[in-house]
Order: C-alpha cells, then structure tokens, then sequence
C-alpha cells in the first residue's frame, strides 16, 4: 500500500487478467443458463410420466425405440468427457496446442454424435404427430439435439480461435467453460437416452 497525492494505492500489477471457473462471472452465467435448460427438460420429463400414468399401455400403440442407436450414442457421449476433461485442466495454463487438441477431437465426438442422432429419429418407431407419447419423445429427442448442435458450433467456433494469437485470456477461460457446458450436454443425454429406450421396456 503506497501513497500517491495523499491517497492510499494497491498495487494490482500482479493479479491475473483472467478468471477460471467460479470466478470468473461468465462461468456464473453458465451455471444459470443449464439451469434454466434443465428445467425445461423436466417439464417435459415430468409430462411424459404423466403421460404414462394415463394409458394402459406403454407405448401407446407404438413399439419402443430400437435402441442400439441410442446405446450408441451414449457410448459416445460419455467417453466425450474424456476431451471437454481434458480442455477444462490444460485451458488455465495457456497451452494453446493442448487446448486445440483437445478442442479438435471434442468437435470430432459433436460431430460423430449429431451422426448417430439423425439415425436415431429413424428409429423412434413413431412420427411426431402420432399421440402424445410420440410427441414427448420428439421433444425430448429434438431439445437435447438443439443442445448439441449449438455445442458442437461453440467448440468449432474456440477451435478455430484456437489457431489465431487471440486464443489466450479470456478465451481460454471460455474454452474451460465449454467444457462445463459439454458436461451438461453429456448428463442431459443419458438422461433422455434412458428415458426414451429404457423406460418403455418396463414401465
């Protein structure tokens, strides 16, 4: 603490200009925005057990899902963790190649995950307008696809920033929060995963 004209002065020189995880108010702002989202995945959650209470059989007049694509793409998504993992620990020491690394096989996972997904609406064994079970399981299918989607975008948009000098600071306090983002994405996708194959093979 130094005086300058009589007034006390910090020295701040040495505090870092960036802030990883909950420090940092975008990693808030993260937090808030999954938590909005998760709530809009058990309104519909929740009307799909409803649902099920109503009705003698389950599916209603449907056969369920083929369900070797969903197990598919639910292999893929947990070991996606391994990436997002990996780019959440190498981002807050600036390995630029590291964190492109990472970033470049995460995106290749989105991609490999949006793949399997096309395959798995064909295999809903039902259209979207057939009852309200079937509209459940299109919502639910069609949400959690939106969240990859803009995921894998994301990702594609800091792997590409990755490649410029621009890629350090707060960007890469942004691929971190990526990351936390791709966490949710994973938990959601289990969850209606399960919901939608699992759950018409015993309810």
């Amino acid at each position: 603490m130094d005086n300058l004209r009589g007034r006390p002065v910090l020295d701040v020189s040495d505090l870092p200009n960036v802030a990883f995880g909950s420090k940092n108010v975008s990693w808030l702002a993260n937090v808030l925005y999954m938590t909005i989202e998760g709530t809009m995945f058990a309104l519909v959650i929740a009307s799909y057990f409803y649902l099920r209470t109503r009705s003698t059989e389950w599916p209603p007049g449907n056969s369920p899902p083929y369900i070797w694509f969903g197990v598919a793409n639910s292999i893929l998504l947990l070991i996606s963790i391994l990436p997002a993992y990996w780019v959440k620990t190498k981002a807050p020491t600036g390995d630029r190649g590291k964190v492109r690394l990472g970033l470049l096989i995460l995106s290749l996972f989105g991609a490999a995950c949006i793949l399997v997904r096309i395959y798995e609406f064909t295999a809903l064994n039902c259209r979207w307008s057939d009852n309200a079970y079937a509209s459940c399981v299109w919502i639910l299918m069609g949400i959690h696809s939106g969240h990859i989607v803009t995921e894998w975008i994301e990702t594609l948009t800091l792997l590409s920033i990755s490649f410029t000098d621009k890629m350090e600071g707060m960007r890469m306090a942004d691929a971190a929060i990526n990351s936390d983002y791709w966490y949710f994405v994973v938990i959601t996708g289990w969850i209606v995963n399960f919901i939608i194959y699992a759950t018409p093979r015993f309810l």
